[in-house]
């Protein structure tokens, strides 16, 4: 983009975050081409609130429509959700995930957060997995954000198939098809 007034810098802002509210403010000042700290302020005088609550803002809407799990037991932030249909989580990672020696991220955290995914998008009471192919197609590292996107393909009475795919950018970083098994608290196990 080249050189821009304020106004029209904040107004390109306003517009872009509305139609993706999940961009950091590392990364507007790069599609900017100006400092952080120039986004801050211009999200600041425009009443927009950081990546973070952006991101919690979006959750609080899908969380209530939660069955098989509570708020806490999806692994990233639910922001996306219609039951037996489709879901989607955004991960930020953290230097605790990760192999102190590289940097890379731990792959039981991706498939957690593609698995409780799998778990949450099934409208039933108890949502348990049957079984999980995955693949790892790229490493993550710390501080990306990694995005799960969850559908259900198939459903035969209590059997359901769900694919997951997990990006960072555009980039596919993890996939993997679940086989999920809806119940009822009542049932045995």
């Amino acid at each position: 983009m080249g050189k821009l007034s304020k106004d029209e810098r904040q107004h390109r802002l306003e517009y872009i975050i509305k139609r993706n509210p999940f961009l950091t403010d590392k990364e507007l000042a790069d599609k900017f081409n100006v400092s952080i700290q120039t986004i801050r302020l211009d999200r600041m005088e425009l009443g927009i609130p950081e990546v973070r609550e952006r991101v919690k803002n979006f959750a609080r809407s899908a969380y209530t429509r939660l069955k098989s799990v509570k708020e806490g037991e999806v692994i990233g932030e639910l922001i996306k959700l219609k039951l037996d249909q489709y879901a989607e989580s955004i991960l930020i990672t953290t230097e605790e995930m990760a192999l102190q020696k590289t940097k890379i991220i731990r792959g039981h955290h991706i498939f957690g957060q593609a698995n409780s995914l799998a778990v949450a998008v099934i409208d039933a009471e108890v949502v348990l997995t049957g079984s999980a192919g995955v693949k790892y197609h790229d490493p993550v590292r710390v501080d990306e954000r990694i995005c799960a996107s969850a559908r259900v393909n198939n459903n035969k009475g209590s059997k359901y198939l769900v694919q997951v795919n997990t990006y960072r950018e555009d980039t596919v970083v993890f996939s993997g098809d679940f086989v999920m098994f809806a119940r009822s608290e009542g049932d045995d196990f």
